[in-house]
């Protein structure tokens, strides 16, 4: 257990992309969406001890270790590994977790239901990844030919989104008449060679161009 001025840095940034405050772990299914989120995107890390206005509770930390474990081996598949150190303010105790971002795509978390889900980070939240998404994990990058050529249906997918900035799948299908079952696969490839990005807007994926 360290004293670390830094700490209260990170804390002052409040929650965001890669970073997530709790005052204490209750259940473990519940936090492996995060720990899935942070997986799947960009890695992260988890503050334990802290109040979401930023202020810092401490907490017991064997307890909330153990919670973190089962989150990450028991409700996450494939299992994530992370980090884990105790630092000190205020002679309080603060568990630092960290999670880098992983290379076994997509790690899904358990839900309450039982089902299997994965989750991406976007802002200072957790989303259901879109099936777009999971379609660009389960390709393989090094199939990809050297050269790119535009389809006609990924003509009028470009065209869309120059004239609307930014469309979910569902309206992007709409406006160009293709099945949604193959615009995911479009999609997922206009992502992988990088010429869409793709956002959250209240629960819903939304693409643009890059």
């Amino acid at each position: 257990m360290r004293e670390a001025p830094f700490i209260l840095k990170y804390i002052e940034q409040g929650e965001h992309q890669t970073q997530d405050f709790k005052m204490r772990v209750d259940d473990s299914k519940k936090i492996a969406k995060t720990v899935s989120a942070f997986a799947n995107t960009d890695g992260g890390r988890l503050l334990i001890g802290v109040k979401d206005n930023g202020s810092v509770c401490g907490v017991r930390v064997d307890e909330e270790i153990h919670m973190i474990e089962a989150a990450a081996q028991m409700y996450c598949k494939p299992s994530v590994d992370f980090q884990a150190q105790v630092w000190k303010v205020d002679n309080k105790s603060v568990l630092e977790i960290i999670i880098e971002p992983s290379h076994e795509r997509p790690h899904n978390a358990q839900l309450e239901d039982g089902s299997w889900k994965a989750f991406v980070r976007n802002e200072d939240q957790n989303f259901l990844a879109p099936a777009v998404l999971l379609n660009v994990w389960k390709s393989d990058d090094g199939d990809r030919p050297q050269k790119y050529f535009h389809t006609e249906k990924e003509k009028k997918i470009f065209t869309a989104l120059e004239e609307h900035n930014e469309l979910s799948q569902n309206q992007i299908s709409k406006i160009t008449g293709i099945p949604r079952q193959v615009l995911t696969k479009l999609l997922a490839r206009l992502i992988r060679w990088e010429l869409l990005d793709f956002c959250f807007h209240q629960d819903q994926a939304k693409y643009k161009l890059k």
